[in-house]
C-alpha cells in the first residue's frame, strides 16, 4: 500500500492556539509552585530529542522494551489474536510497532496516532514500503484528547490500543487512570490495551537515565522554553536555567524540573513572571511500578491484566489490559 503525506489524517484541535497555549503557560507559571504540562516537550525537535535520548547508554528502557518485544513478540501477537486493528498512541518513529507488526497474524490495519505530523509522515512512509499489504491509517492528533479513529478497511475482531514506551508513567494516579478508561471506551467491548509500563528498580539506575553525561534530556526539557519562546513570544533565556530530575521513592517516581540559575524576570505575554534563584518549574513525573501497583491502577480503570511480559532482568514489562468484567466471566 502506497502512503504519501496527503494520506494522514489531520485532526484539526491536535495543538492548541496561540492564545490557548499563553493562557497554559501564564496559568501554570502563575502557581505557586510554578508548574507546565509535559506534553509542551513534543515539538518537532523535542520529539527529535526523545528519540537521541533513547539511544543514550544511561537509558535503558528503550533497550530492555526493544530485548522484551524481540523475545516475547511472538507470544503476545497469539495473545492479540488474528484480525486486529492496532491503534498505537504516540507512535514516532514506531521502532517497537514495527517488531510488533512482523509477527501479527493478519491484521486488519495499522492506525499510528501521533502529534508531530513530520516523525508521523517519515514513519509512516518507511512501513509502507516494508509491510506493503497492510492498511495504513495514519491520523496526526493528540491522543490525550477524543480520538476520531479512521473506519478501517474490513471488521477487525477486535481493537488493540498499543502504548509503547513508559509514558503511562508520565500521568499523575488520577490522570493515568482517566487515560485508561477513555482507552477502555476507545478500545470496544472486546478489546484490549496492549502498554508498556517501566518497573521499581535500584533507584541509581533510573536517576541515570534522567540525567545523562551527554545532556541529551537536559537540552530535551530546556527545548520546553525555546518552544513558548517562538510559539507565544515570551524571553526565556535558556542559558539562565538548567535541567533537573531525581527519583523520589516514597512517591515512587522521577521529578524533573527546569531550575532557574538566578533571580530573573520573564516576559510571557503582557505577564511578568518573577523567578528566585533556585526557583523551579514541575515540568514531569514519571512513574515506576511494581507489577501489582500497576494491576491495581488498571483496576481503577475497570480494567484487568490478562498477560504480563518482562525483560529477563526485570527492568521493564509490556502488559495486555482488558475490561475486568471479561476476565471475571
Amino acid at each position: 500500500m502506497s502512503v504519501q503525506p496527503g494520506d494522514i489524517r489531520d485532526d484539526d484541535d491536535r495543538r492548541p492556539p496561540v492564545d490557548e497555549l499563553l493562557e497554559i503557560a501564564q496559568h501554570g507559571l502563575g502557581l505557586h509552585p510554578k508548574r507546565l504540562p509535559s506534553w509542551l516537550f513534543y515539538d518537532e525537535r523535542g520529539s527529535r530529542l526523545f528519540e537521541q535520548i533513547c539511544e543514550q547508554p544511561e537509558y535503558y528502557l528503550t533497550r530492555c522494551e526493544i530485548a522484551l518485544m524481540e523475545a516475547q513478540a511472538g507470544s503476545i501477537a497469539d495473545t492479540l489474536g488474528s484480525e486486529v486493528r492496532l491503534v498505537e498512541y504516540g507512535s514516532g518513529n514506531a521502532q517497537k510497532t514495527h517488531i510488533l507488526l512482523q509477527h501479527l497474524h493478519a491484521p486488519v490495519s495499522y492506525v499510528p496516532v501521533e502529534i508531530s505530523p513530520e516523525p508521523l509522515r517519515q514513519s509512516v512512509v518507511r512501513l509502507a514500503g516494508e509491510f506493503p499489504q497492510l492498511p495504513l491509517q495514519p491520523l496526526c492528533a493528540d491522543f490525550s484528547k477524543p480520538l476520531r479513529l479512521p473506519i478501517p478497511p474490513r471488521a477487525p475482531r477486535r481493537t488493540v490500543l498499543y502504548f509503547p514506551g513508559s509514558t503511562i508513567g508520565n500521568f499523575e494516579t488520577r490522570e493515568a487512570v482517566t487515560l485508561l478508561r477513555k482507552m477502555r471506551n476507545e478500545m470496544g467491548n472486546d478489546g484490549g490495551i496492549l502498554i508498556g509500563v517501566d518497573l521499581k528498580k535500584d533507584p541509581a539506575l533510573i536517576d541515570a537515565a534522567y540525567n545523562d553525561r551527554a545532556g541529551v534530556t537536559a537540552a530535551f526539557t530546556l527545548n520546553m522554553l525555546a518552544r513558548l519562546n517562538r510559539e507565544i513570544g515570551s524571553d526565556f533565556e535558556l542559558s539562565a536555567y538548567a535541567h533537573r530530575a531525581h527519583y523520589n521513592p516514597m512517591a515512587g517516581r522521577i521529578e524533573t524540573h527546569i531550575v532557574s540559575r538566578r533571580e530573573q524576570q520573564v516576559r510571557v505575554g503582557r505577564m511578568r513572571v518573577a523567578f528566585g534563584e533556585g526557583e523551579t518549574i514541575q515540568v514531569e513525573y514519571s512513574y515506576k511500578y511494581s507489577l501489582d501497583e500497576f494491576a491495581a491502577l488498571a483496576a481503577r480503570a475497570g480494567l484487568a491484566v490478562l498477560q504480563a511480559w518482562t525483560d529477563p532482568a526485570g527492568m521493564f514489562s509490556v502488559q495486555y489490559l482488558v475490561r475486568a468484567s471479561v476476565v471475571s466471566r
